[in-house]
């Protein structure tokens, strides 16, 4: 009895977290400037990896655009921003979680340079 219960709540289980990890990580513009390089590295370290504005057909994230992010584990990250204009603004601790979609905002943005 308790076989029949169980076998459909794990197989369940098991079928949606392959489905989450087949869909696309992904990073939402809700900043008020298109991204021209977005880089993610471990929280508290400075281990950036690739431009990941690279994943886009013309390079960039326009607001309101979402971008797909590659070779990221779901965790904490800190995500260094850079703008048309030259200015690089860093964001702290960012959640990321394979398969789901995180966003940044100007209010996240510190530390900026031009």
């Amino acid at each position: 009895m308790m076989r029949r219960i169980f076998l459909p709540v794990i197989l369940s289980l098991a079928a949606t977290a392959a489905f989450a990890a087949d869909k696309p990580t992904r990073v939402w513009n809700l900043t008020s400037q298109t991204i021209t390089n977005l880089q993610l590295a471990p929280a508290g370290t400075t281990n950036f990896g690739e431009n990941q504005c690279l994943n886009d057909k013309d390079k960039t994230v326009e607001h309101d655009e979402r971008l797909k992010v590659t070779n990221v584990e779901t965790g904490s990250y800190d995500v260094k921003v850079g703008y048309e204009d030259g200015r690089t603004c860093f964001v702290k601790d960012v959640a990321v979680e394979v398969g789901k979609v995180f966003s940044i905002e100007d209010k996240d943005l510190k530390d900026c340079k031009k």
